[in-house]
């Protein structure tokens, strides 16, 4: 079988920059990841400076990363529901005015730990909001065959700002202070705003009405609980994150009290770490076509746990920065295998909201670690700190016995809208509930095998819209299946039969062919608490069944 296109990404990287408004946008949003980094380093150092405490150094990147695992599910609802264009330019508009009253305070000398966290938390949401409709906006600005390749480069996007982001951020530091280091930020979240007011983005107006938020959130909570894969995705994320954080949240700690380093010294510690990230984005492609996600997966979790073992045991800044490379390499590659994956799987009705819960299941693991392995330090030291997160990384090969990373297929591509059913029972959007029942006539000798394939259809059926979902055998007919569901109301049941992928249309295709019926497979829609269609002065003929 041929691999998947998105592995072949290597040979063609640099289509989706044909593209003039993808090009402007990654060129932007490449300054904006270098100053999103600059005040990293700024915030973490001035930390330093201000207090000695490990706890509270851990927790600037637990500030920065917190607010993705807040408000990812609602950021990835509003991404979905409204135009991604506008979303992010208020989301851009959030982190800039965060990053100016921090360069503020800074510059006048209010700043106190407190202080520096509670700015970095309100930078942090708004690249929180931010983050879902950037991500899921990528297939709007280039061809379905450039997507993978536009994933990488994003992603290649960052991490170049990070190989030496860093280390611009920390000669900021040393020679100019903490405060030029937040003006920095705050300046170069202009060009992004410059490149988003130029994008034409070309709505795709939906026939049906908008979801409210609250339902929309509902929606795409209930798409994931229905997503084995994306599941697993999200536990591995949430794991990995948890053991792998303390490399990051404790580099400062390593530059001062490990290498006897300054400013300076972190940054190129951090630069390293980005170095070794794009060296790892650029050979994602090349490592997947010779082995499978999981065995990548396990591979590079090995690698990081000698490198953070590496960085622990180290005193010379040399090896230090060896280790760091190929820390950031394989850290890289395990980030952009989970998100490929996401992409691919998620039709795009709820991209935005999946790519939401990925991000904070990591950013939340990567906060919650940040925290833990900070407390960890101000107990046992540093360098015991990292070797105990070395020996866990040694470990997690083993979640893939339990938890097995799924094979990445082709983005979920939503199939042709359905005409709506024709209905002779007066109805608006909101009446409800409805029930939903197909009779299907099996073989016997084919029960097995069809129940088995109704499995599958009872879980696209849920994750998009339908609940109470049950299968029953007729006990006087044994040729006789009744699948039956509910849809909340007509509205929801119009979504419901809209939102198949062609993956999902097929599925449904395989379980009609069981059907050995002279007649179609019988479909009947009812409403179930019919009181408001009822007229006391004329009949109404009941709801005619229809065809799907």
């Amino acid at each position: 079988m041929t691999k998947p296109s998105e592995f072949q990404i290597s040979n063609h990287i640099t289509a989706p920059l044909q593209n003039s408004s993808f090009r402007r946008i990654w060129l932007a949003s490449l300054l904006s990841n270098l100053g999103i980094l600059i005040q990293g380093v700024g915030a973490a150092w001035a930390m330093t400076e201000m207090t000695s405490s490990a706890d509270k150094v851990a927790l600037v990147q637990t500030a920065l990363l917190l607010p993705i695992m807040l408000i990812a599910m609602p950021a990835g609802a509003i991404a979905d529901m409204h135009d991604r264009r506008i979303v992010m330019l208020v989301a851009l508009s959030i982190a800039l005015c965060g990053a100016t009253v921090l360069t503020a305070i800074d510059w006048l000398g209010f700043t106190t730990p407190n202080l520096l966290l509670v700015f970095c938390f309100v930078v942090g949401a708004g690249m929180a909001l931010m983050g879902p409709a950037w991500q899921s906006s990528v297939s709007e600005q280039v061809p379905a065959e450039s997507l993978p390749a536009a994933i990488a480069l994003n992603g290649i996007s960052y991490n170049i700002a990070r190989s030496f982001g860093p280390a611009v951020g920390g000669l900021i530091v040393a020679t100019a202070g903490a405060v030029l280091a937040f003006a920095v930020n705050a300046f170069l979240y202009l060009p992004l705003i410059a490149a988003l007011f130029l994008w034409k983005r070309v709505p795709k107006p939906s026939r049906l009405p908008r979801e409210r938020l609250s339902r929309a959130i509902i929606s795409g909570v209930r798409y994931i609980a229905n997503s084995p894969s994306i599941k697993v995705v999200i536990a591995r994320s949430m794991i990995t994150g948890i053991v792998g954080s303390g490399i990051q949240a404790l580099m400062p700690l390593v530059a001062r009290d490990v290498l006897q380093g300054g400013a300076q010294t972190y940054g190129i510690m951090l630069g390293a770490f980005g170095a070794g990230a794009v060296i790892g984005a650029l050979n994602i492609g090349e490592l997947r076509a010779r082995i499978s996600s999981e065995a990548a997966v396990r591979a590079c979790t090995i690698s990081m746990s000698g490198a953070i073992a590496t960085v622990a045991l180290s005193h010379e800044p040399i090896l230090t920065v060896a280790a760091l490379v190929l820390a950031g390499a394989v850290w890289t590659i395990i980030w952009t295998l989970f998100n490929i994956g996401m992409q691919l799987s998620a039709p795009r009705w709820v991209a935005g909201r999946s790519l939401a819960a990925w991000q904070a299941s990591f950013s939340g693991g990567l906060a919650i670690g940040s925290w833990g392995w900070g407390r960890l330090t101000d107990g046992l030291g540093v360098e015991i700190a990292l070797l105990i997160s070395a020996a866990l990384m040694l470990l997690l090969p083993l979640l893939g016995r339990w938890l097995p990373m799924p094979s990445i297929t082709e983005r979920g591509e939503e199939a042709e809208m359905l005409a709506d059913p024709k209905v002779r029972l007066p109805l608006t959007y909101r009446s409800g509930p409805l029930v939903v029942e197909l009779e299907y006539r099996v073989a016997p000798k084919n029960a097995r095998a069809f129940y088995n394939v109704m499995q599958d259809v009872q879980l696209y059926r849920q994750r998009n819209g339908a609940y109470g979902w049950s299968i029953a055998r007729d006990i006087a007919d044994p040729e006789l299946w009744t699948e039956r569901y509910h849809c909340p109301t007509w509205l929801d049941y119009l979504r419901q039969r809209n939102r198949w992928t062609q993956l999902e249309r097929a599925l449904d295709d395989k379980a009609m062919a069981f059907h050995i019926g002279p007649e179609p497979v019988r479909v009947r829609r009812m409403l179930e608490r019919p009181f408001g269609s009822v007229r006391w002065k004329e009949e109404v003929p009941d709801c005619a069944a229809n065809e799907l």
